[in-house]
């Protein structure tokens, strides 16, 4: 049984929805001596680790021997997803070793609005593994919410702006510099975006993912993607899902050269009600679970079912991340 080497239990933080935990919490079992490793029994228990995490849409893993970022990469590794190449997100990332990745690395201070990865593009992330390292000074938590849960409540409050999200979806506008710029949470250059500094293989990738390109005077882009759906059915479980960036977009796409109200509109190119959008970020924080980050935490993230933000922080803080399809 996996319960004879992972025990779930409960912390303050958690909810409930339809009488399931989120997220869901596993610790080593403390009434069970074993010497297998932790990545070990990732792999002997996947099918009962994949079970609940399509249960519960995330599982948040402490007081693992996770100590360092080769370790975490282990445990990625372990659950054998394949890797997903970070082409056409927004957020600075370094490489660390292996698979992983540092989380969006924008100033502490700045808050990172709730968003599913990559929804803004065609090929996003299935699943986002993300480690804690260090652990931060004060705050920076990285609150989650159920995809599921905001569309009911979007839709029971906003019916007719739903429709019109149903029937046009979103289109993202941005502008890329050329190298990226580390001091904003969008500052991902185009040659990063696009892994290239070739401005016509550049073209080629967006092309893929279905984004136009205007080249600037200054060697920066400006970038259009869209029509693109914002919200989806989550056909493993039957459901309509609040897939999209616009929240994220319309409150926090913002630098030197980026208004947030420009960065994302309906599908038609009308612009979106702002009071709407603030009452739908209301909606996602009152119904998230932010859980403080512990040294070792590993949380699994579904991204077909949650949504993710962070918030700001006081240093030191280092959160790893690892992107799968």
């Amino acid at each position: 049984m996996p319960e004879s080497f992972f025990a779930q239990f409960e912390i303050p933080q958690k909810k409930r929805f339809d009488g399931k935990p989120f997220p869901a919490v596993l610790s080593p079992n403390p009434n069970v001596s074993s010497t297998t490793s932790f990545p070990v029994a990732i792999k002997e228990q996947k099918p009962w680790l994949d079970a609940l995490l399509h249960q519960s849409g995330a599982i948040l893993f402490k007081g693992f021997p996770v100590n360092s970022a080769s370790d975490f990469n282990d445990v990625v590794e372990a659950f054998g997803y394949e890797e997903l190449p970070y082409v056409g997100g927004a957020a600075p990332r370094t490489n660390v070793v292996g698979r992983v990745f540092t989380a969006n690395e924008s100033p502490p201070d700045q808050k990172i609005p709730f968003h599913h990865e990559m929804a803004q593009v065609p090929e996003y992330p299935s699943k986002l593994f993300f480690y804690c390292e260090v652990e931060p000074g004060s705050s920076g938590e990285t609150p989650i919410v159920l995809s599921h849960v905001v569309y009911e409540k979007m839709k029971s409050k906003y019916p007719e702006f739903v429709e019109r999200l149903e029937e046009h979806g979103l289109i993202y506008i941005r502008v890329l510099g050329e190298e990226d710029n580390p001091l904003s949470p969008i500052g991902r250059g185009w040659k990063s975006t696009f892994l290239t500094s070739d401005k016509s293989v550049a073209e080629e990738r967006a092309a893929k993912l279905g984004m136009k390109l205007e080249w600037l005077d200054d060697g920066g882009v400006k970038t259009v993607m869209g029509p693109i759906p914002a919200i989806k059915v989550d056909k493993t479980r039957q459901r309509k899902i609040w897939f999209n960036s616009m929240v994220a977009a319309y409150t926090g796409w913002e630098d030197a050269r980026n208004d947030p109200k420009k960065a994302v509109t309906f599908g038609d190119g009308k612009p979106l009600p702002a009071e709407i959008i603030h009452d739908c970020l209301a909606i996602l924080e009152e119904e998230s679970v932010a859980v403080p980050w512990k040294k070792g935490d590993v949380l699994l993230i579904d991204n077909m079912a949650v949504l993710h933000a962070r918030k700001p922080f006081l240093p030191p803080r280092r959160v790893l991340a690892s992107l799968c399809k």
